[in-house]
């Protein structure tokens, strides 16, 4: 009786066009226009960045040594215009106007201080805001005093060499597919999360206040049909719809990258190859499927509740954000997947999916991960039967 419920309903629920497009073709398309967009964006920045004229303010003399360096830097390090100004004033109310992009200052007692031996002051001005900036002048900056000390260890008969004590070099042992899970992954559950959660939402409004409103949860009750298997069978049409729309964000992940090769880095490819198999794509269900009875379990109830499909999407849209929001959490670094964090809700299946992504995964705090969201999956369904079986919220 369940199941026939179930076919029912969601043959009624593919019928309607505003539900498939929140389940399937939205999260179908997500990817790939974020994916294009970021890709687009970020080739824009870096060719007008590669491009782009620096325009430097100096004050000093002409003659200061290292003004004369920076003048014959190759091309290089970037095209670059120098101009000179009488004082700092000038010149750092020149970088805040953007007449200029990096502006600096020496005194006039800067060759001699070179002639010296000793360090040379130069102060560089920049806009913080404008990014990039900072990062050419160090460039500009540390390419000069390389040329300096290389002049002072001839000067001086030394051997640079002799001068190091200690050769260090840092080798990463974690792996490609770890780093990326760490430091990027967040944005995988965050998506499947959201997806979920709005795949959920338009069944569970349509199947309980719908019907009230279109007047046919009457006849149904008519029927001699105990209340738990309808709750069940149209409970089941709103968590299969939750998981299509995870399901389709990740389908559209797979064409972004299989179909469209809008990732072109390598290294980045092999990972995401490395993770999309059978035994990810199990696990991760494991996790989503416990999220998205929890999601149902706390819809439903509101649903039923709500006299009109306008006055249930007005409380479940701020559900949403609550819900939502704690995922991410996984875009913060050094939060980690710990027997604390796999007690709480939505932060666990985050966390959970960052360390799968990564191959880190602890299979005993998944197992208590997926526990507390079933625990809380069963509290949710249970709710919504109490809710369901009061004859004041299924009637109009």
């Amino acid at each position: 009786m369940i199941f026939t419920i179930f076919k029912k309903e969601l043959k009624d629920t593919l019928r309607d066009r505003r539900t498939l497009m929140m389940m399937l073709v939205i999260p179908i398309l997500i990817f790939p226009i974020i994916l294009n967009i970021f890709v687009t964006i970020s080739s824009s920045f870096q060719e007008e960045a590669a491009n782009k004229t620096l325009k430097i303010g100096v004050v000093g003399k002409k003659d200061n040594y290292f003004f004369e360096k920076l003048q014959s830097l190759p091309e290089i390090h970037g095209k670059k215009t120098i101009s000179f100004y009488a004082d700092s004033l000038t010149l750092k109310k020149a970088v805040q106007d953007d007449s200029v992009q990096l502006g600096m200052f020496s005194l006039d007692n800067f060759n001699e201080m070179m002639s010296e031996k000793t360090p040379a002051e130069l102060i560089v001005f920049h806009n913080a805001t404008e990014i990039g900036m900072k990062e050419r002048g160090e460039a500009y900056v540390d390419y000069i005093e390389n040329i300096a000390l290389q002049e002072r260890y001839l000067d001086l008969n030394l051997n640079q060499t002799q001068l190091k004590p200690i050769k260090t070099s840092y080798s990463n042992v974690a792996s490609s597919k770890e780093m990326i899970g760490k430091l990027a992954g967040g944005i995988l559950p965050y998506i499947f999360i959201a997806f979920g959660f709005l795949g959920c939402m338009y069944p569970a409004i349509d199947l309980f206040t719908g019907e009230k409103e279109r007047g046919t949860i009457e006849t149904l009750l008519t029927t001699p049909v105990a209340r738990w298997q309808i709750l069940f069978g149209k409970m089941g049409v709103v968590v299969l719809s939750g998981l299509l729309a995870a399901s389709a964000a990740l389908f559209g992940l797979f064409i972004s990258i299989e179909v469209l090769n809008l990732v072109e880095n390598e290294e980045l490819l092999n990972v995401v190859h490395g993770i999309l198999n059978f035994q990810f794509i199990v696990l991760l269900f494991s996790l989503l499927l416990p999220l998205t009875v929890f999601f149902a379990g706390i819809m439903i109830p509101v649903a039923v509740y709500a006299k009109s499909f306008k006055e249930a999407q007005s409380i479940i849209t701020p559900i949403n954000l609550i819900v939502v929001l704690p995922a991410m959490v996984g875009f913060f670094p050094g939060i980690e997947l710990t027997a604390l964090t796999a007690c709480i809700p939505v932060v666990n299946i985050v966390l959970a999916t960052k360390e799968l992504i990564a191959g880190t995964l602890d299979y005993s705090l998944l197992a208590l991960s997926f526990s507390v969201m079933m625990i809380l999956a069963i509290i949710a369904v249970f709710i919504s039967y109490k809710r369901f079986d009061k004859e004041t919220n299924v009637v109009i």
